[in-house]
């Protein structure tokens, strides 16, 4: 297992990251490969530019390990230009995670809530076929090269870890987050990344984190997260 670095070399990450495409507008899509060269699992992040916390989160506890994790590969920002613009879609408008070409993959314009406690009311689009966005398919890419055992993608503001396999690792983290296990979102989530992994055949856990301030997360998130990379749960199922 990993040991933790001394806060004053937490400045920069450990190695730099391999690109796996560019998004919409030419921003590189990077990933950090793990130590190892294998991939048992694969924690992706910010594929909703509304939710940077998860990228931040992600990053600090990667940068608080003295090595990089041994079977865990990690992506922090999937959407750069969402990112960047601070949009839950890319650059096209265009909800990525809607937009990957599952069975259920809909046409139809896609809605989400202004804040929390809104209505579905803002529109984006799924994009004009599944898998039209260059985010998309360079992600579906590098899942196909890395084949993980494991899928874990980061989102908030909900709180719940969604396991549709209701495996080992997602009580794992129930029980260091307290927060609780789902089968499902209970809601529609067509042409979403974990139906595409889903029907791929690979478990995947979707975490979303609570509502909590960032410098709240990084006392309760980040600890689980470092426990995670540094290999305290070895068993993906």
């Amino acid at each position: 297992m990993s040991t933790i670095r001394p806060v004053g070399n937490r400045g920069t990450h450990l190695s730099e990251p391999i690109e796996y495409g560019r998004s919409v507008i030419g921003n590189c899509l990077e990933y950090w490969p793990s130590a190892s060269g294998e991939t048992d699992v694969l924690i992706i992040s910010g594929i909703h530019g509304e939710e940077p916390d998860c990228t931040v989160i992600l990053s600090k506890a990667m940068r608080m390990l003295d090595a990089m994790p041994e079977r865990t590969a990690i992506v922090t920002c999937a959407n750069p230009d969402g990112i960047n613009r601070g949009t839950r879609g890319n650059a096209n408008g265009v909800d990525l995670n809607r937009n990957f070409p599952t069975a259920d993959w809909s046409s139809d314009s896609v809605t989400h809530r202004w804040t929390i406690d809104c209505g579905n009311e803002v529109q984006l689009s799924s994009g004009e076929v599944g898998g039209s966005e260059p985010e998309a398919t360079a992600l579906i890419e590098l899942v196909e090269k890395l084949k993980p055992k494991q899928l874990i993608a980061l989102h908030g503001p909900l709180g719940w870890i969604d396991d549709p396999d209701d495996s080992k690792l997602a009580h794992w983290i129930s029980e260091k987050t307290g927060l609780p296990v789902v089968a499902d979102a209970g809601y529609p989530t067509p042409g979403s990344f974990g139906t595409w992994a889903a029907e791929r055949g690979t478990p995947i856990i979707t975490w979303e984190f609570p509502i909590e301030g960032i410098e709240t997360m990084f006392h309760t998130t980040v600890p689980v997260l470092v426990e995670l990379l540094s290999g305290a749960f070895t068993s993906p199922e």
